[in-house]
């Protein structure tokens, strides 16, 4: 999980669901939020990745409609940085693909869902050729309707699921219930579908379950989407230098200090600790683990593992932590507000909020000034990242689904899939100009009705590759691009990057209170030798067993590229 476990995911929603949705939701950058599966039987477990997987993966065509203003590097998304000319939008869509038929899309939405038939609608399925019909379904409660929908036999024609609600039994229902849209997309016959052919392969590969394409993907940049956030503005002011290594942020958060005024250095700098010391990621079960010298190793057996939480336990023993993260309260949950006070300077979040906090306080706080720290090596050396997956939310096409309907699906995702700097991509992510947005300065605002109506609907089935782009901050966006670029040069891909696999079902929640006995420990409740003691208990309850399986995974399907 992310940061902040207990809102981690609804930051991530909520960034989904925002007004802002069409300068960054497809941006990605976010690492994914629990353990996606696809297997080929729902208990046993298994993988749809490795040397099986090409002859299923879509033939790539780079799009040339529009030219971003700085290009990938190192697993980044693309970036814009020019000011929006409505003018001069480009068309990637010549033609309706829809053929006018009806088709039924079961989406997660937060907030409260717009009446049907709205103008945002209207325009959108006027432009498709397609008579979408959306039933939106709460957000936070999204994994319960989820279950009891794939159990049914009424399933709607499309239905949305992110990686953060794959648990239980869902990955085999994904097998079970929804259709194989190889025969449609694999190789050269997706060039139908030009903005479908324009979306990475990594995705792909990453909406392969059971053998078969069966998702249709929103990419996600492979480098780690969690930044130390801090306030440039009091940095310059007070002369704190950007810390290089664990013992510079140490003594820096020493320097920050001084409870008497309210002021911390940080919230809790566990995912920091993580990325400095090299640990394997964990906010996706197969990359935690990684082929070492011929032996698999799961990430909590590393002593990189060891060493991030024990620095991070100083951090909180020592009094630099705000004390509301120590205890859970609020400015764990939301450190907006008392970041902005200047109560503490530095926290570790998604990359998404580097924009959101900038737009929140610009009018209020013109000072203001939120960055991104480059991630150290915890020695003062580079640093070693690991690769987050290239995807994590899919839409999947029921089973029952005839062909004219995956043909109306297809042609939805076309156009939602169109990239930043198009008709389509404006009309996808901001509505109808005039109605939902006025452009003043090359900076499109969403009105009124913009905000109510466009949010969470067409953006859920596919999205281009990841992109950022700000208008009224395209400084910022340039930093985040910048800053992904950088640490991409230090990020490796383990062994299972982009492979979309299950666990066997025994054991599926033999890792689950490792996150919980980490946060413990860090704040002093629980000790370095209680995980010691945690990890040899995984190892004999089952975390042999299961290196054993991910090492026949390996064999027979080859590692992942690096």
């Amino acid at each position: 999980m992310t940061p902040n476990t207990a809102t981690s995911a609804p930051s991530r929603r909520s960034f989904l669901a925002s007004t802002a949705v069409a300068a960054a939701a497809v941006a990605g950058g976010m690492p994914l939020l629990a353990a996606c599966g696809g297997s080929d039987s729902g208990s046993g477990g298994g993988t749809s990745a490795g040397k099986s997987a090409k002859k299923l993966l879509p033939a790539y065509v780079a799009t040339n409609v529009v030219t971003p203003d700085i290009a990938a590097k190192n697993g980044s998304a693309v970036g814009f940085t020019s000011k929006l000319d409505i003018a001069s939008l480009k068309t990637s869509v010549p033609k309706k693909l829809g053929k006018g038929g009806k088709v039924s899309i079961m989406s997660p939405f937060w907030g409260s869902p717009p009446k049907s038939g709205n103008a945002y609608y209207k325009a959108m399925n006027d432009l498709i050729g397609v008579d979408v019909e959306w039933q939106n379904q709460d957000g936070n409660t999204y994994d319960q309707k989820l279950g009891a929908v794939l159990a049914s036999s009424d399933i709607p024609d499309v239905v949305v699921i992110p990686g953060w609600n794959m648990g239980g039994k869902i990955p085999s229902a994904i097998i079970g219930k929804f259709a194989d849209l190889g025969p449609y997309l694999s190789g050269d016959a997706i060039k139908q579908y030009p903005n479908l052919a324009a979306i990475p392969t990594d995705a792909w590969q990453r909406s392969l379950f059971g053998g078969k394409l069966r998702g249709l993907p929103q990419p996600s940049p492979y480098v780690t989407g969690i930044v130390p956030l801090y306030r440039k503005d009091i940095f310059d002011k007070e002369g704190y230098q950007v810390p290089t290594s664990a013992d510079e942020f140490m003594a820096l958060c020493k320097e920050i200090t001084n409870a008497k005024a309210k002021r911390w250095a940080c919230l809790d700098m566990k995912w920091t600790a993580f990325q400095s010391f090299g640990v394997l990621s964990g906010s996706e079960k197969p990359l935690g683990w990684n082929l070492v010298d011929g032996k698999l190793v799961y990430r909590i057996e590393t002593p990189e593992y060891l060493e991030a939480l024990e620095w991070t336990r100083k951090l909180f023993a020592a009094g630099y932590v705000h004390p509301d993260a120590k205890l859970g309260k609020s400015a764990a949950t939301d450190p907006g507000p008392k970041f902005a006070a200047g109560e503490f300077l530095i926290y570790a979040q998604n990359i998404s909020q580097w924009w959101s906090r900038t737009a929140e306080q610009a009018t209020q706080n013109p000072n203001y000034k939120i960055w991104g720290m480059d991630i150290f090596g915890h020695d003062g050396g580079k640093p070693t990242l690991w690769a987050e997956q290239p995807a994590g939310i899919f839409a999947f096409v029921s089973k029952k689904a005839s062909e004219s309907v995956i043909r109306d699906v297809l042609a939805v995702a076309n156009v939602t899939a169109a990239p930043y700097g198009t008709k389509e991509y404006m009309l996808t992510n901001y509505g109808v100009e005039g109605t939902h947005y006025t452009v003043k300065n090359g900076v499109p605002t969403k009105t009124d009705q913009g905000n109510n109506e466009v949010i969470n609907a067409y953006v859920m089935v596919a999205s281009p590759t990841a992109t950022i782009a700000h208008p009224d901050f395209p400084e910022v966006a340039k930093a985040q691009v910048e800053w992904q670029q950088r640490m991409g040069a230090f990020t490796k891909k383990s062994s299972f990057y982009g492979m979309q696999i299950t666990e066997p079902s025994r054991y599926t929640n033999l890792s689950n209170d490792f996150e919980q006995l980490e946060d413990d420990i860090v704040r002093g409740r629980k000790k370095i030798s209680d995980m010691q003691q945690a990890v040899s208990d995984w190892k004999s309850k089952g975390g042999d067993q299961l290196r054993d399986w991910y090492k026949k995974l390996l064999d027979e399907n080859g590692p992942a590229a690096s």
